[in-house]
């Protein structure tokens, strides 16, 4: 047997997570405190349903327009920085969005929104990786729950605000300022230095980061990495669709076909992130035990059951538990994707996160307006069943994932005094005789 003596993390470590888990609460929080005011914004707008998930869709359109510069404005720049200077124009742009007089102003709010979101995306994830390869165990499902704790902070404020009828712009202007003053006091708590530097991670996992070879990083893509890459794209579409039908959909679905008042209307969506916090707070003990694999083909299994089971048979609260169960479904799906795009080798640093961070914001663009479509031809309930043919496709692209979690790393022994960690030793070995 091996003994595994690994010590804490150093103290720079752990204020670091609780850096990183505070731009991910900021970053969940802001657009979480606009999305129950898309149904009083279409309606003051006198939007059809369809112009109205086009509208939306400028949101991902804008991600997608400026996802490509991430990885080059962390490199440049870093990615702590670039997470706080996002989230800053994040709140920015939804509360332009809120007070928009137009369809057309509150989609140009949007798309802004969307593009510095993006590098927020990114620059976070990018930083919480480098804080768990650090530790040389999984935790970036823990800041994506904390995301979740965003969201449900975010929708609660704003079923708050709508309930004791505070202005939209009081609201989220309030809402973009108390975010925004987070995320600047968390930036002074990241780590330091460069996000490629390859003593950033002594803790680190074999096989991980900095530790793959220098030559792999000037290696072309190989076909082979291109079908990863684009398998892990759909892992995280599937999980950015169910994410996208809480945000955009739950709410009118609740209150326009089953007739919901308005603050239970606002449930939905504040279920489903609710149940995506509770799924990510146990995702990482769940992922080093049973694997990326296993984990995510029961997640799309739950999406497919939980949500096809409530658009079956349609009532206020099955429907609110089927959204309920998708997001604890998908709970650990978008982490999934990034952590493996992140460890993919022949990439340069945060080129594969950058990559699937990008291209999975199609299921946010493609999915409003095919939902929009749909539900004027054939009712909201027909275009939200594309929610557990997700599920679907999880379990069917699951195969690529790990079967287990990050490599066990050795014990990381730190240096006396130091607060600093040195590089992780060999496991003891005992005999089978001891």
């Amino acid at each position: 047997m091996s003994i595994d003596v690994r010590a804490r993390p150093a103290e720079v470590d752990r204020r670091a997570r609780t850096a990183v888990a505070a731009l991910f609460l900021t970053n969940g929080a802001l657009f979480a405190n606009l999305v129950p005011r898309f149904p009083q914004i279409k309606a003051d707008l006198d939007m059809s349903t369809a112009g109205y998930g086009l509208t939306v869709a400028a949101f991902p359109a804008g991600a997608i327009t400026a996802g490509l510069a991430a990885a080059v404005l962390i490199r440049r720049f870093g990615s702590a920085p670039m997470a706080v200077a996002g989230t800053c124009f994040t709140g920015a742009g939804a509360l332009a969005a809120a007070l928009g007089p137009s369809a057309a102003v509150f989609a140009a709010a949007l798309f802004v929104a969307g593009a510095t979101d993006a590098v927020t995306d990114v620059a976070q994830n990018a930083h919480g990786l480098r804080v768990q390869r650090r530790y040389g165990r999984s935790i970036i499902n823990s800041f994506h729950a904390v995301w979740s704790i965003g969201a449900v902070l975010g929708g609660s404020m704003a079923a708050g605000a709508i309930a004791l009828d505070v202005p939209r712009g009081v609201h989220l202007g309030v809402a973009a300022a108390l975010f925004s003053l987070l995320a600047f006091v968390a930036l002074r708590f990241c780590l330091p230095g460069r996000d490629d530097e390859p003593n950033d991670d002594p803790g680190s996992a074999p096989g991980t980061g900095a530790q793959r070879l220098p030559e792999m990083s000037r290696s072309r893509l190989r076909p082979r990495i291109v079908l990863l890459i684009a398998a892990l794209v759909l892992i995280a579409i599937g999980g950015t669709i169910v994410e996208d039908a809480g945000s955009s959909w739950a709410t009118l679905y609740l209150s326009s076909d089953l007739h919901a008042a308005g603050a239970l209307a606002a449930t939905g969506y504040i279920c489903l992130v609710g149940a995506q916090f509770v799924g990510r707070m146990i995702g990482d003990r769940l992922v080093d035990r049973f694997g990326q694999r296993a984990v995510a083909r029961t997640g799309g299994l739950m999406v497919a059951v939980g949500m096809g089971t409530a658009l079956a048979f349609p009532t206020i609260p099955g429907t609110i538990a089927g959204f309920a169960a998708a997001g604890l479904g998908v709970a650990t799906l978008v982490p999934a994707a990034m952590q493996e795009a992140d460890e993919l080798p022949g990439l340069r640093a945060g080129t594969g996160l950058m990559i699937v961070s990008w291209l999975m914001r199609l299921g946010f663009l493609l999915s409003p307006p095919l939902v929009g479509l749909l539900a004027d031809s054939a009712g909201l309930r027909v275009g939200l069943l594309i929610v557990p043919a997700a599920g679907v496709l999880v379990v069917l692209l699951s195969g690529v994932l790990q079967r287990r979690g990050l490599p066990e790393a050795g014990p990381v022994v730190h240096g006396p005094g130091t607060g600093t960690a040195a590089k992780p030793v060999p496991a003891v070995q005992e005999s089978p005789r001891s």
